[in-house]
């Protein structure tokens, strides 16, 4: 994933759509997305990053959602079957859908990939969920940020004409900056944990990765 994410970084004006491509193929293939979020932040900044990773993801979760609600139903079916958990999530959707996505993707209790195909076999809308779908933003911001720090790690004292103390001024609010996004994210995690606890049995175990 490095290096694929070397070669978009030197295709200049197409490396956003190349980027853009290259996470909705992850994301169906089941890929972990982690590397390439972070590597957006490198890449092309905090905002820009931010925008192609929530692009690609949301195109990505949405490839998957139709895969696994038209094409590959039977193999998905396999995956969940007897998940007590999935079953519970499907009856609250049933009452709410919107929310519930909303719920899963700001706090997920399925793996990310695993959770788009299965809510293909869902009650939900495709409308609806997409418009759930939204509530990986906070997170993606905060891997996204976590990423462009590693960039600056990788190129601190390149500039040797910038004064020491203007590199202390910038790490200082980049330093303020992650811990501002992280606060942030573990908040809307924590309220979204609780809103899911209500909405869908706790005594159900757990999903499995694939």
């Amino acid at each position: 994933m490095v290096q694929a994410l070397a070669w978009i970084d030197g295709l200049g004006a197409i490396a956003p759509l190349a980027f853009i491509l290259l996470y909705i193929v992850i994301t169906v293939a089941f890929v972990p997305a982690s590397i390439v979020t972070l590597g957006a932040g490198v890449v092309f900044g905090v905002l820009k990053g931010s925008a192609l990773v929530f692009v690609g993801a949301m195109l990505g979760a949405t490839a998957a959602f139709l895969v696994g609600r038209y094409v590959a139903r039977g193999w998905v079916a396999s995956k969940i079957a007897n998940n007590p958990r999935f079953r519970a999530v499907d009856n609250a959707i049933a009452r709410d859908g919107r929310k519930i996505i909303l719920l899963l993707r700001l706090s997920p209790v399925f793996p990310f990939n695993l959770l788009n195909y299965s809510l293909g076999l869902s009650q939900i809308s495709l409308k609806d969920y997409v418009v759930g779908t939204v509530g990986i933003l906070p997170g993606t911001i905060m891997y996204v940020y976590l990423g462009s720090l590693v960039g600056n790690l990788a190129t601190l004292g390149a500039d040797s004409s910038q004064p020491p103390e203007a590199a202390t001024v910038q790490w200082i609010l980049r330093i303020i900056g992650l811990v501002a996004t992280v606060a942030v994210t573990l908040y809307i995690t924590r309220i979204a944990r609780r809103a899911l606890t209500e909405a869908i049995p706790e005594d159900s175990p757990s999903p499995e990765n694939p």
